[in-house]
């Protein structure tokens, strides 16, 4: 069974870190660009960064450039996000998603091919 497996979401406060990590299962990550999105409640889903399969080419929404990292990790076919100094508008549930395209594009709307159930990040006081 091909899937896409989120973890590392939950409560945080203001200014504080979380790491999600999006695990494949069934098939190798190698050759996919992988996409981290979220959506909070009443919104629109927006892509927030995204990484190549090959060159290491990334993408950041500019609301979370310079706090956000993603990386890959293919010896473990996991990608991560390291989401630092957090905001309480950064609430939202956070999907990772595989495309087979390889390669990523401005808000990341490459047509992605798995998508992960999503793992929800509460940042509040």
């Amino acid at each position: 069974q091909l899937q896409l497996v989120e973890s590392g979401g939950g409560l945080v406060q203001p200014g504080g870190s979380l790491r999600l990590s999006c695990a494949a299962s069934g098939f190798t990550l190698d050759y996919y660009a992988i996409g981290w999105f979220r959506q909070a409640p009443g919104k629109e889903r927006e892509g927030v960064s995204c990484i190549s399969s090959s060159d290491g080419s990334t993408y950041y929404a500019d609301s979370v450039k310079g706090r956000f990292t993603i990386s890959r990790d293919n010896a473990k076919n996991t990608v991560y996000l390291q989401m630092n100094s957090l905001k309480p508008e950064d609430t939202a549930v956070y999907y990772c998603a595989a495309t087979s395209l390889g390669f990523v594009q401005a808000m990341c709307v490459t047509p992605y091919d798995y998508w992960g159930q999503g793992t929800q990040v509460t940042v509040s006081s």
